[in-house]
């Protein structure tokens, strides 16, 4: 049974839509628990999620146990441009300067985790997880052929499915140290579209980009602890590289000067590379007493390695040999930090209540912000309550993420000049089961 269990959790983690919202793709909601103390949670004593979480810590785990976890995440949010003057395809009208106002379409979605974790003897522990670390999907107003909004030249709609598949090894040297390696197994799956509008050659179109990678990283952890009452932990997960191969597809964007004839859609390949971020946790646990303890957290995400997304095509998108050949974006993100603060209360051996507020800093700077993440700074508040027994833990979240500004200006072949990102934010419901067996 227990074999069935953890197949079925994994197949769940894998096949979901791993979706996080408009507000940016690290995410951070792998378990209820987890929600309920804003990630402050490294230190959980017999949780599978310490997997994801602090893989050090899987060595509290006793016996055999497996976990899945479903959290609901529905972003909302608003924006302003300043659209620049451009020209009407076919006529030749100039369309004026002017400000446009829009929302983000609420694609609301699930982030799930899967995990199990089993105690081999006295000193050793393996576990795995399936889980997202990155995901996000936004889609804004796609405009009109006689208008092209702010969006309709950058990206009106933006998906990156995303999950990690994470084995990990744990050995416990005393009472006082712990510490684990694991391999990472990461999937990414990338859609973008946008229209591309070019009045002087005539194109007003749509262009789709999607593909998917898998690439291998690693991650390391180690706890310390002090006394009964103190300790302190340590994760490092490294970045990961993808090589994305991707379909291209182009409606209504080939040009009537093109030399190749045809119809007026052009189908073909694209390519790029990614690296994902390498990542450290620092945590610190206290426990007042039996029932009470608190976690602090703080995260430095190195999200400098996001420097560009640069697209290249195997033709030209408006059909002219040597012209749109490439989509290149920079991006230039800054490295960014995560501060979370998490408590918990045993109200008796089966009751728990929980409660969180995480803060993380914006890592985009103006001329590197765009549609496909427009991510301010964000403030998560969270509850959640946990029920126990010797063989099953039931734990439910509820969480709220306010998201900040964000001002960021437009490239050389989008139609605004500067946006305004504003009232954006995330609803999250999470819910775990947890089995022992």
């Amino acid at each position: 049974m227990n074999k069935n269990f953890l197949a079925l959790g994994l197949a769940a983690a894998l096949l979901a839509p791993q979706v996080a919202g408009a507000e940016g793709f690290a995410i951070n909601e792998w378990s209820a628990e987890g929600v309920a103390m804003g990630g402050a949670r490294m230190f959980a004593e017999d949780d599978a999620a310490n997997v994801a979480y602090n893989p050090a810590s899987i060595t509290k785990v006793k016996g055999e146990v497996m976990k899945s976890s479903y959290t609901y995440l529905s972003p909302h949010g608003s924006y302003k441009a300043d659209i620049k003057d451009s020209v009407k395809p076919g006529t030749g009208e100039t369309i004026p300067a002017d400000l446009e106002y829009g929302h983000n379409k609420v694609h609301a979605g699930w982030a799930v985790g899967s995990y199990y974790v089993r105690q081999i003897n006295d000193k050793e522990w393996f576990g795995i997880g399936a889980f997202p670390r990155f995901a996000m999907v936004s889609e804004f107003e796609r405009g009109t052929s006689g208008k092209p909004t702010m969006v309709s030249t950058n990206a009106f709609f933006s998906k990156l499915n995303g999950v990690s598949v994470t084995p990990t090894y744990a050995h416990k040297f005393d009472k006082k140290w712990s510490a684990a390696v694991g391999a990472e197994i990461n999937y990414v799956g990338l859609e973008l579209q946008k229209n591309l509008v070019i009045p002087t050659a005539g194109v007003n179109g749509t262009t789709q980009i999607e593909g998917e990678s898998y690439a291998l990283g690693w991650n390391a952890a180690a706890n310390y602890a002090f006394d009964d009452k103190n300790e302190i932990g340590v994760v490092y997960r490294s970045r990961i590289k993808h090589s994305l191969e991707a379909d291209l597809k182009g409606y209504g964007t080939k040009s009537p000067a093109s030399p190749l004839g045809g119809s007026n859609d052009v189908f073909g390949n694209a390519y790029g590379v990614v690296t994902l971020p390498d990542s450290w946790d620092i945590g610190y646990n206290h426990k007042f007493d039996k029932k009470t303890r608190l976690e602090l957290k703080a995260t430095r995400t190195n999200w400098s390695t996001y420097d560009a997304l640069n697209v290249y095509f195997d033709k030209s998108i408006v059909g002219i040999p040597g012209i749109a050949e490439s989509s290149p974006s920079a991006k230039n993100w800054s490295d960014g930090w995560r501060y979370a603060i998490g408590l918990e209360h045993n109200l008796s051996d089966k009751y728990a209540v929980m409660a969180g507020f995480a803060f993380d800093e914006s890592s985009i700077p103006y001329n590197g912000g765009d549609f496909i993440v427009p991510t301010g700074l964000r403030r998560t508040y969270s509850i959640g309550a946990r029920y126990n027994d010797k063989k099953q833990t039931i734990a439910v979240a509820l969480g709220w993420m306010d998201v900040g500004n964000l001002d960021f200006a437009g490239h050389a072949t989008d139609a605004y000049k500067s946006a305004h990102a504003y009232d954006s934010f995330t609803k999250i419901a999470s819910i775990s089961y947890q089995r022992k067996f």
